[in-house]
């Protein structure tokens, strides 16, 4: 048989349709972000589509941690947590991310992905009978988690109270629940109506997952997210993050009760099987989250940036989905449009930032998602929406009202 035939012919479809992923490879600068020199057309860009919400990537004091630990620990964790592999920054770590949430306990992980597949597969495999009731917009790595789990899923429409109430309604009182939601979705920017889950929860006697992913860090007195920044924290049975994004670092993290993470910690195979973050990277995020505790400025620098942006695209006409995140999708509504989108700002203006197609958003609905940061100033944000102005025309492309 000829595998690469195989391969190759499940390749050609998503060429076809629009989907198949291209990689740009970019060399980040510290210091210099959101410009970036892109090996492929050999210039300087302006990245725009970079989860390094806040620019904690290159941050001193971020750097400052890595460099010192780097140097004291060495570059690897030398095995599994149960194996050698637990460094001190690896407790501290947890430590500030439990006192983060006002949670008792906190657990770390390689990666946000591998946070949620390995608690919500853990969590919902072992307790007898659960039913996984999930949020329609939920992440993979959320799907893949309950998948793996192989408990009873039910999927409930995105962010609906109604449905979700109907469900947990059919679902007898002695069987354990676990409703799993985001707080920001990554595509659309929206956010869940997390206390009315909770209030469900409560009622129905379930646990609550949240992922907040899309908001450690940026929401909140001390960054610790939408649950903090309405003061639900409490309410919470599991709030799970990143390192990565935020934070600018690398990992992923749960922050629950003591028997909630030490049950993780034990029964979790993707935790107790994967060698453990290099100390560095501890270290480095540790920093993160202890600067972003006690500043602000980020976060009003990006909360500008949002604003301003979203000013010069209704000014200029662009269509985008307005939401109370920071996060800004630009609607094109093709794929091959979105690409086409993509590749001319890049090679005409500069502007560096990925064409969100199927099947991370529905057919139909592609876009071009932007995420300014506090780095990007206003004459950034001008050029860019200049730039996507100068396409609109050209390409005759449907405006927004308020232009």
């Amino acid at each position: 048989m000829n595998y690469d035939a195989m391969f190759q012919s499940a390749l050609d479809g998503l060429h076809a349709d629009g989907s198949y992923r291209y990689f740009a490879e970019l060399e980040r600068r510290a210091g210099d972000f959101p410009k970036a020199f892109h090996h492929g057309i050999g210039r300087e860009v302006t990245v725009w589509c970079s989860n390094d919400y806040l620019g904690m990537g290159q941050h001193a004091e971020v750097l400052a941690a890595m460099h010192k630990a780097l140097a004291e620990t060495g570059a690897g964790a030398g095995g599994t947590r149960n194996i050698s592999g637990t460094n001190h920054y690896h407790v501290a770590l947890e430590k500030e991310l439990a006192s983060l949430h006002g949670k008792e306990s906190a657990l770390l992980f390689n990666s946000g992905y591998l946070s949620n597949w390995v608690t919500l597969g853990t969590i919902a495999a072992r307790l007898k009978g659960c039913v996984v009731l999930s949020d329609a917009s939920n992440h993979a790595s959320m799907i893949e988690g309950i998948r793996h789990s192989r408990a009873e899923k039910q999927i409930f429409r995105h962010n609906d109270v109604e449905d979700l109430e109907r469900r947990l309604k059919e679902i007898p009182a002695d069987v354990p629940k676990i409703i799993a939601f985001e707080s920001v979705y990554s595509m659309d920017g929206d956010i869940a109506p997390i206390e009315a889950f909770c209030d469900l929860a409560d009622k129905y006697g379930a646990m609550t997952y949240l992922d907040e992913v899309h908001a450690v860090g940026m929401y909140g007195e001390h960054g610790a997210g939408i649950a903090e920044k309405l003061g639900l924290s409490h309410r919470l049975t599991v709030i799970e993050g990143t390192l990565g994004k935020g934070y600018g670092v690398v990992g992923g993290y749960i922050a629950a009760s003591a028997p909630l993470c030490d049950f993780v910690r034990s029964f979790g195979s993707g935790f107790i099987f994967s060698t453990a973050l290099p100390p560095m990277i501890a270290a480095g995020a540790l920093a993160s989250v202890r600067y972003l505790k006690r500043s602000q400025k980020e976060r009003d620098g990006q909360q500008r940036a949002v604003a301003y942006m979203r000013e010069a695209l209704d000014r200029a006409g662009i269509p985008h989905v307005q939401n109370d995140s920071h996060i800004v999708p630009v609607m094109v509504g093709e794929a091959d449009l979105c690409r086409a989108l993509s590749d001319e700002l890049l090679t005409r203006f500069g502007h560096y930032l990925q064409p969100i197609n199927y099947p991370t958003v529905a057919r139909g609905t592609e876009r071009l998602r932007l995420t300014p940061t506090p780095l990007h100033t206003n004459e950034d944000i001008d050029e860019m929406v200049v730039a996507l102005s100068t396409l609109w025309q050209e390409r005759q492309l449907k405006r927004s009202v308020a232009a």
